[in-house]
């Protein structure tokens, strides 16, 4: 099976939803995107609503939950497993990197905190997290003394951490892309103090590390941007190329363009879009995104981001692959 094209779509809103924001998290349950965290003005938290868009009728709502309610954060992730919303660390209101583990559980609608403090993760922000059936792991950000190179596991059944070995050859960072397909953890490019071009897979059988040599039409280096695994494909879109001095109070500068990572082959190839100019999002980076399927199609979904203008920005795009 080989890739070819894609298409993007923009799904008009037909009421206002959270609105602008960047650093946020989605994930993707059903036809329901979940929404949480973010900031319309640098480093300055929304707030700690969790809002919902309906993939279908273009609706949004905001979820009416009890339990153990996040407090606002930016920087933060979002992974989805069965009806079951994990929420970790990000940045708070003070700028303090935050270690806490949520659960949300969209049947019931209740918050629970599963893990802080000492236990699992050091404090982190702008990390990457993924999950399967079994685990939510999460990878790298920015730490309380540095960027961090680290990847852990979060049992869904015991409620354990597991911390897995420190890669030599792979540099701390923030805003990676992270994917797990085919047994392993795919790390992919990110910010080490410079933008990288690197891919790095961690063995989840054999638990060894290793830099992954790519071919093909190969991305320029970036951070911050879009990612899905879809079948053995990873697919990021976006993102920033080149850094701004203002760091994370400012915008760099942003690319749009599609590539995958075929991670039986190691090629890199760049997708030709066949959608009109206004349904493209154009560059932007700092957005939450997931993979999703809308109307029986499989494809990445992103909300929101920050545009090279330094603006917020509070629009959707689902993006459908043609893979034949």
């Amino acid at each position: 099976m080989a890739v070819s094209r894609g298409k993007w779509i923009k799904l008009e809103q037909k009421e206002i939803g959270p609105g602008e924001r960047s650093s946020h998290a989605i994930a993707v349950i059903g036809q329901k995107a979940y929404v949480f965290g973010g900031e319309h003005s640098p480093r300055v938290p929304v707030d700690n609503k969790l809002h919902v868009f309906d993939l279908q009728d273009l609706t949004w709502s905001v979820a009416d939950v009890t339990g153990d309610i996040p407090p606002p954060r930016v920087g933060v992730t979002l992974s989805a497993v069965g009806n079951t919303i994990y929420v970790f660390g990000g940045r708070d209101a003070d700028h303090t990197e935050l270690s806490e583990l949520y659960s949300f559980d969209t049947s019931t609608n209740e918050w629970t905190l599963l893990s802080s403090g000492d236990i699992g993760p050091d404090h982190r922000s702008y990390h990457s997290m993924i999950a399967d059936d079994d685990h939510v792991y999460v990878f790298g950000g920015c730490g309380v003394a540095g960027r961090l190179n680290d990847l852990w596991a979060f049992g869904i059944k015991d409620h354990k951490w597991v911390k897995f070995p420190v890669p030599d050859s792979c540099r701390g960072r923030g805003g990676p892309g992270l994917a797990v397909v085919g047994g392993k953890i795919w790390v992919v490019y990110g910010f080490a103090g410079e933008e990288m071009d690197d891919v790095h897979c961690f063995d989840l059988v054999n638990g060894e590390w290793s830099q992954v040599e790519t071919t093909g039409e190969k991305p320029t280096a970036r951070s911050v941007f879009s990612t899905a695994a879809i079948g053995r494909y990873i697919f990021i879109y976006g993102g920033e190329v080149d850094p701004s001095d203002l760091g994370h109070m400012g915008a760099g500068r942003f690319t749009d363009e599609v590539y995958t990572l075929d991670t039986e082959t190691k090629v890199w190839s760049r997708w030709d879009d066949v959608a009109d100019s206004k349904e493209h999002p154009g560059p932007r980076g700092w957005c939450a995104f997931s993979a999703g399927t809308r109307d029986g199609k499989e494809g990445l979904l992103v909300y929101g981001g920050n545009s090279p203008s330094n603006d917020r920005l509070g629009d959707i795009f689902f993006f459908t692959p043609y893979l034949e």
